[in-house]
């Protein structure tokens, strides 16, 4: 056993290719005692059996960046360290069998050519010169991309590991790390079986043991592995090694060239989760035994794909585990209530993809202390303590894997691990016809079917079948009035002698108002870029509850709970998410309704907007805040949990003679697009500023002590702004925008939709997305040019506006 260090800048557990990755990446850049521990071999777990395909096409352009990262390092590391990773440049060959499909891999293709990534369409039978033999007739589309690749995965991961022994990283093999230390909430090193180590900085970068690792420490780590297979054909003389990558999505299938032999493998429906939650240590070079059955239905695809695998025989079947996330995006940055304690795992099947980059980016973020961009996709942090559970994970996980090369539908929504978290109206809204999406754990309505229909959640690129119901829940908002159910917000007390100093200083906006007003504002990291996109109501002197959306919960709560322990703020956090309903009264009849409910004066001037009033509905006390995100007259009703039910019911009771209806999720997205109101992880993130964002309006710039990013935003402020968030009308009222369609300016690529929505009070679909340019994006600039929407490869005519195009005076929020 060898020698080991007594104290490491940071400890590295795993020498999977991730963790040689990010070791890479941290000794090249300077950091000297860094310490790769590894339980087996370089290269063991999931790495040694991986496919080895390298692509760029990712639907974000972080991941497609990191990819795009991976592959140019993948093809220099040879020069650099002597060994070869088997990097082949030979491009990745797509092929689509449905028109829906072609429609999905256009929109996609569209929208990495932006990110300098060369994809295009090719005719079907082309495919077949790209791969002879190739079965073409049953094809409705074909795509390539030149630049993507190869490379044997176990070789990668050695040349990696040899590149960070070469800048200093210290290497150990045959090492097993038993837990982990600490100090209070700080990771202060590993344990292992050859000795204790004192680190400023650990990684688990342990693959499928990452969740039980976790476990032992109380961490929460939610991935979880299944078994994925390959197969390789026998030898087959004369076959060129410079044959693509392919992917057959609707077959489910993948081949490539390894050597002389064909590796075809499969992302089938139906998958085995691990049978124990715990992986033996000693899986480093393990496999299951061969499930020909289980690889039946692939193999039919693959031979229909490949008809030549008729006659060509089968030498070796690869039956490996590999750890799938909740939601099939790795995880990849801190761990949530801990100190210099950091993840990267889970890659999902994207590990050999991904690792090149995500490496350095896990890198840069224990460097310099933040994201080195716009990570929230991937960021441990998406998911809460509900999504650990083992039962939900051996439900969720095996779907994840079938649902990569499931068509990529707008607002798809897994239907495995359900009902985790249920709102107190849960039972009254579905009895009501809701279709429910799940955000977080938390079960919400999308939108409602009415007439006696069954809520069944269809997908389309296009209009759904479902688009006359949430149609009638906007116009219901902007008409009369509508109920939301919006229980799933994340709901925070911060309090203590400190409260106010911190939330000040974590906040663009004054928080320090008088008690029972709401503060809109953004919290900002040292670059100025958005942290979160949040609302913060005063309670009391040194007593506030912040809100946020269900997806930001674990993350906000973190963010301000991790900056406190760093300013040493005498304050106490409250996770108040689970303990009160919230309820949305919004629309022109919202008064009228709840006044008829309640004694206390709700007139404009008694409940002004943007303040907080205890009231009683019904004998029930609620905190009812007068705030929108839909921009109309409206409420937001917060009311503990046990009594919510019985508001829901007298505020549906009363809401006939109003024309109330209940309105979900959807609605509410294509109403807040038609105010221009901003949503975190779309249209505002770590790569965004308020300036960029068009918010500095809820920015308290001269406030005293100043704010965390104030000194980048005055530099920006200074310099003036290349980018800008502009809202998109579509001239054409047919197109519905999902977000990611590429945005043109006078013909010329300028940025791409953020989020997208159909605006049923304007007719047209609407978007939001980042204009840039080399010159200062001035309003003028915005107005003079002449902008069109590429959705799936079709442009259509659209207005800008940096106002909001519906009420941009908010007569209708302040009425």
């Amino acid at each position: 056993m060898p020698t080991l260090p007594t104290h490491a800048r940071v400890v590295i557990v795993g020498g999977g290719i991730v963790g040689c990755s990010a070791a890479y990446h941290l000794a090249k850049a300077g950091w000297r005692d860094i310490l790769l521990l590894e339980q087996n071999r370089i290269a063991g777990g999931t790495t040694w059996h991986a496919a080895g395909m390298v692509t760029r096409f990712r639907a974000s352009r972080s991941l497609a960046v990191l990819n795009d990262d991976s592959a140019r390092l993948y093809a220099n590391l040879p020069a650099e360290t002597g060994l070869d990773t088997g990097w082949k440049r030979v491009g990745s060959l797509l092929l689509a069998r449905t028109p829906d499909r072609v429609t999905q891999i256009r929109r996609t293709t569209a929208l990495v050519k932006l990110f300098g990534i060369d994809s295009h369409e090719i005719a079907t039978a082309e495919a077949a010169r790209h791969w002879p033999g190739l079965r073409t007739d049953d094809l409705a589309g074909a795509f390539f991309l030149p630049d993507d690749g190869r490379v044997e995965p176990a070789e990668t991961a050695r040349a990696l590991a040899k590149g960070a022994e070469l800048h200093g990283t210290m290497l150990c093999e045959g090492v097993r790390v038993l837990g982990l230390t600490w100090d209070g909430a700080r990771a202060t090193g590993v344990t292992t079986d050859a000795g204790d180590i004192v680190a400023d900085h650990v990684l688990l970068c342990t693959g499928m043991w990452t969740r039980q690792l976790g476990l032992d420490a109380g961490l929460d780590v939610p991935l979880y592995p299944v078994e994925h297979h390959y197969v390789e054909t026998a030898l087959i003389p004369g076959l060129p090694d410079e044959l693509p990558c392919t992917r057959d999505y609707d077959g489910g299938i993948y081949f490539r060239v390894a050597g002389d032999r064909i590796r075809f493998g499969a992302f089938q429906h139906d998958t085995k989760p691990l049978a124990t939650s715990r992986v033996p240590d000693d899986f480093s070079f393990r496999l299951f035994e061969p499930d020909w059955e289980r690889f039946a239905p692939a193999l039919r695809e693959a031979k229909h794909r490949l008809p030549s695998l008729e006659t060509t025989p089968l030498h070796r079947f690869v039956n490996g585990p590999e750890s799938f996330t909740p939601d099939g995006t790795f995880l990849l940055g801190p761990i949530a209530g801990r100190d210099g304690l950091f993840v990267a795992a889970g890659f999902n099947s994207f590990g050999i993809a991904g690792a090149g980059g995500a490496g350095w980016a896990i890198a840069e973020w224990i460097r310099e202390g933040e994201a080195p961009f716009d990570l929230w996709e991937v960021d441990p942090r998406r998911f809460g303590p509900a999504m650990n559970d083992a039962d939900f994970l051996r439900q969720r996980v095996p779907e994840v894997l079938g649902h990569h090369y499931a068509t990529a539908w707008p607002g798809y929504e897994f239907a495995t691990g359900r009902d985790l978290r249920r709102s107190p109206v849960h039972e009254r809204t579905a009895a009501r016809g809701a279709c429910f999406g799940q955000r977080f754990g938390w079960e919400r309505p999308l939108w409602y079917a009415r007439d006696g229909r069954p809520p069944i959640l269809d997908y389309s690129f296009g209009r759904p079948s479902w688009f006359a119901d949430w149609a009638e829940e906007h116009r219901a908002a902007r008409e009369r009035v509508a109920l939301f159910d919006q229980s799933s917000f994340g709901k925070y007390l911060v309090t203590g002698p400190d409260a106010r100093s911190l939330l000040n200083w974590l906040c663009g906006n004054d928080v320090d108002v008088p008690p029972n007003r709401i503060v809109y504002t953004g919290m900002f990291n040292a670059r100025g870029t958005f942290a979160s996109d949040l609302t913060v109501v005063r309670l009391a002197a040194e007593s506030f509850l912040v809100i946020t959306s269900a997806a930001q919960t674990a993350h906000d709560l973190d963010w301000i709970d991790r900056q406190a322990r760093c300013r040493g703020a005498r304050v106490t956090l409250t996770d108040a998410s689970a303990t009160s309903g919230v309820l949305g009264l919004m629309g022109p009849r919202a008064r009228d309704l709840l006044q008829s409910l309640t004694d206390s004066d709700l007139s404009h001037d008694a409940f002004s907007f943007g303040t907080v009033r205890q009231i009683e509905v019904g004998g029930c006390p609620v905190l009812a805040a007068r705030i929108t995100y839909v921009g109309e007259l409206g409420w937001e009703l917060h009311i503990p949990a046990d009594q919510t039910a019985e508001v829901f019911d007298r505020l549906v009771a009363a809401g006939e003679p109003f024309g109330l209806t209940l309105a979900g999720t959807t609605a509410q997205n294509s109403l807040r697009l038609e105010k221009g109101y901003v949503s975190w992880g779309h249209d505002v993130s770590p790569d965004d500023t308020p300036l960029e964002a068009g918010l500095g309006f809820a920015v308290a710039w001269d406030k005293a002590g100043g704010f965390l990013g104030r000194d980048a935003l005055l530099r920006q402020k200074a310099a003036g702004l290349r980018r800008r968030l502009v809202t998109f009308v579509l001239a054409d009222s047919g197109p519905v925008l999902w977000g990611g369609e590429p945005i043109l300016r006078d013909g010329q690529p300028a940025g791409y939709t953020t989020s997208g929505s159909y605006a049923h009070t304007l007719g047209a679909a609407i978007g939001m997305g980042y204009v840039s340019a080399d010159v200062p994006v001035t309003a003028a600039w915005i107005a003079s040019g002449r902008y069109e929407i590429d959705v799936a490869g079709e442009r259509f005519v659209a207005v800008p506006h940096l106002r909001a195009p519906y009420d941009p005076e908010r007569r209708r929020t302040l009425g």
